[in-house]
């Protein structure tokens, strides 16, 4: 992966795709988590709470081995546009290289609860724009890794981005992906320069309604919820 590239694209436009980032194989063994539910701590039907149709599960502690590494290893390349990001929007957080030292962080603030998820959805299933907050100590990025094959699993159900900017109009961007690849985007803001400087550009994300068949997706969330 060149992280250069993708620090580049994601301070242009808050979000960038990591083509192929898992194998067929891994999204089989990651869809198939799905029926076991010793790996859960919680799964949430979304139209009980108004966030949606469909469900998602949270993973228990211990993550599988491959979640738990791919955790590890994506937060190790993004901590440093995370850095970035809050030096250039003046907020005074840092985060550390290593992603245990973050865990302990929000382990010590009582967020000590794993928030790495498997989404799934049906036909007619979409996801509100929202974000992934869960707590005082907040990772600025996180990743959505889509683990079925649009057109061949699944109709519609395109990952959804929206951005507002100072005294503009929403912008929306779909984000096309295939199965094994996942997208990096901001959890709730980002910096953006504008005429007047540097200014803090809040993000949201979702899913578009399916069409038809089903969507797996595997999140990662880097910050644990209190």
């Amino acid at each position: 992966m060149k992280w250069d590239e993708v620090g580049a694209r994601l301070d242009a436009d808050g979000y960038a795709v990591l083509r192929l980032l898992l194998t067929a194989a891994d999204c089989a063994t990651l869809r198939d988590c799905w029926k076991d539910d010793a790996l859960f701590r919680k799964r949430i039907v979304m139209q009980r709470h108004g966030y949606g149709q469909g469900e998602y599960a949270y993973f228990a502690y211990p993550l599988p081995p491959r979640i738990a590494e791919l955790r590890s290893s994506l937060y190790a390349a993004l901590a440093p546009v995370a850095n970035r990001w809050h030096e250039a929007m003046r907020i005074d957080a840092r985060f550390p290289a290593d992603h245990a030292a973050f865990l302990e962080r929000c382990h010590r603030a009582d967020q000590l609860r794993p928030t790495p998820l498997l989404l799934k959805y049906g036909d007619g299933d979409y996801n509100r724009l929202h974000q992934d907050l869960y707590g005082e100590h907040v990772f600025p990025l996180q990743v959505t890794c889509l683990l079925s094959e649009p057109q061949i699993d699944f109709g519609g159900g395109e990952f959804v981005l929206t951005e507002q900017r100072p005294r503009l109009q929403s912008r929306v961007e779909v984000v096309p992906l295939s199965r094994g690849d996942a997208v990096v985007f901001a959890v709730n803001q980002r910096p953006a320069k504008g005429a007047r400087g540097v200014h803090r550009v809040k993000m949201r994300h979702g899913v578009s309604r399916l069409r038809g068949g089903e969507r797996y997706a595997l999140g990662i969330i880097f910050h644990d919820a209190a």
